[in-house]
């Protein structure tokens, strides 16, 4: 089987995997429980390596309580051609965002996601600014980023007439329109048509010559990386009938979180504490002391986040210093066996272009808002809505109230 198949195993690997015979493997597949299709050749069929590796991780017992396990194997599955995750990177619609992010914008990513041959970014499809909006924006003018946007998004819809349009092409045209208004919001600028990565590296970093390609290549690795919490969040708030707007704001909202898209602050953090100190003594101390490093470890990727890597080499031939981009990742990984992940290296943009931290979760919710309108315009196509079941854990029916 082809290196390139790495979403696919053959009926042997799946077997071996999951330690059964090819007759039971047969039987997972026609209870749902793993996909199959036929093979390039045509002769065989292959089998997806994720159903695979989720139906294996259900049947291992694990030595932690579940609650407090990273990725849950009995928390909902759902359908998505949206993307994927591969050890190899997260897949945009059967393309790798490690190759697209050598070449191509934000905006390319997004129609890719969005999956239209329509235009969401036409010198035309610009944001519909009420004056209430303007009120709210320059009201909010000193407020955290995130926060702005919220207000600010929290009125676009009622000013937007094509806001609860069904249209695929038109909610694509939504799209473009929310992120226009996002970028813009979060900089204090005015809506523009111009490329988003050359906007942001021009409030953020003029004088930075590699700004625009590095902050181009981040916002490609960030838009998308499946079914993380706030793009789940996004589904179930799509899942209600929402508008895109409002479903924006609940990613936004979601994404806020220490565990999710605010750990970019505390890998800034940790810079700042490495900056000015030999690596090597500092992080023997902290591992003795039995600290964990944030920026480092991933639920999904075992052997080190690819997107990390790809940003953190971009930024070495850019003359990032050497100290963040190399020795300090080395030294992690060899005192506690974690890898870099893609919050660390963001960490490290913000670091070298002389941004304040906080700016890593500013540049990463607005990538990642591209992603949470492909997973919404999905949800809505398929008209669902999310509703998981609960697995009581309490008293038993009929138990007498206690009383105080």
């Amino acid at each position: 089987m082809k290196k390139s198949a790495g979403l696919y195993l053959s009926a042997r690997e799946a077997s071996a995997e999951l330690a059964i015979s090819q007759a039971t493997l047969y039987a997972y597949v026609s209870r749902g429980l793993i996909r199959s299709e036929p093979s390039e050749d045509s002769r065989s069929h292959r089998y997806r390596a994720e159903d695979v590796r989720m139906l294996k991780e259900r049947r291992t017992p694990s030595p932690e309580p579940r609650g407090l396990r990273s990725f849950d194997a009995d928390l909902p599955v759902m359908d998505s051609a949206v993307g994927t995750i591969t050890e190899d990177g997260a897949i945009y619609r059967g393309v790798n965002c490690i190759d697209l992010a050598e070449r191509d914008t934000l905006e390319h990513a997004a129609t890719l996601l969005w999956d239209v041959t329509v235009d969401p970014f036409d010198q035309d499809n610009c944001p519909v600014v009420s004056d209430e909006m303007r009120a709210v924006a320059e009201a909010t003018r000193n407020a955290n980023a995130i926060d702005r946007a919220v207000a600010v998004l929290a009125l676009a819809a009622s000013a937007d007439p094509r806001a609860f349009t069904r249209a695929p092409d038109g909610r694509a045209m939504v799209g473009g329109r929310i992120m226009r208004l996002v970028v813009a919001t979060m900089l204090n600028a005015k809506s523009s048509a111009k490329p988003l990565h050359l906007q942001i590296a021009r409030a953020w970093a003029p004088d930075n010559k590699h700004a625009p390609d590095l902050i181009r290549r981040a916002l490609v690795l960030l838009a998308d990386h499946e079914l993380n919490a706030s793009t789940f969040t996004v589904r179930c708030a799509a899942s209600t009938g929402l508008n895109l707007y409002d479903a924006v704001i609940a990613g936004l909202v979601a994404l806020k979180g220490p565990k999710h898209g605010g750990a970019g602050v505390l890998a800034a953090q940790l810079l700042k504490a490495l900056a000015n100190s030999e690596v090597a003594p500092v992080i023997r101390e902290r591992v003795a002391l039995g600290e964990r490093f944030a920026g480092f470890g991933h639920g999904v990727y075992k052997h080190g986040d690819p997107r990390a890597r790809a940003l953190l080499e971009a930024l070495a031939r850019s003359g990032a210093d050497r100290k963040f981009t190399h020795e300090i990742p080395e030294r992690i990984a060899e005192a506690t066996g974690e890898f870099v992940n893609i919050d660390y290296a963001l960490a490290v943009l913000v670091h070298t272009l002389g941004l304040p931290p906080g700016h890593e979760l500013v540049l990463f919710s607005m990538a990642r808002t591209v992603g949470w309108i492909a997973h919404a315009c999905e949800q809505l196509r398929h008209g669902r809505l999310i509703r998981p079941r609960a697995r009581y854990v309490g008293p038993a029916p009929g138990r007498s109230p206690v009383r105080v």
